[in-house]
């Protein structure tokens, strides 16, 4: 499948990142879904089923692990790879990614060809 076949769904509570995301993931031809929260995300998720998510951890009303447990829990996007990208670079908090069954880790600031090797990998372009 085309990468431009591809859909991610990029949730984070800042609109500059998720711009920026879009930005970059577009200009490759990527189709983007965003959402600016853990509760939006799950709303977009029930008429979508996107290829991968790239999600932050800290946001308001529902953190990035308790939105990644939600997904895991629902039998349409249980297997959907789901990318942390955030500006916690901790070991606990890359350990309960883990845990809870995140496809990858990122620490912002980013590297785009960091983004783009992660999705690719995922994706098995």
């Amino acid at each position: 499948m085309e990468k431009s076949k591809k859909q991610i769904l990029i949730v984070d509570d800042e609109p500059a990142w998720i711009k920026v995301l879009s930005v970059l993931l577009r200009r490759e031809g990527y189709s983007v879904l965003e959402a600016t929260s853990g509760k939006e995300a799950l709303r977009t998720l029930t008429g979508n089923r996107p290829d991968l998510i790239l999600s932050d951890v800290r946001m308001p009303d529902m953190n990035g692990f308790d939105f990644l447990d939600e997904v895991r829990r629902t039998a349409r996007n249980s297997k959907t790879p789901v990318v942390f990208l955030t500006g916690i670079d901790d070991y606990d908090a890359k350990k309960v990614a883990k845990d809870l069954g995140a496809t990858d880790y990122l620490i912002k600031p980013f590297d785009e060809h960091d983004v783009l090797s992660i999705l690719s990998k995922h994706l098995k372009l």
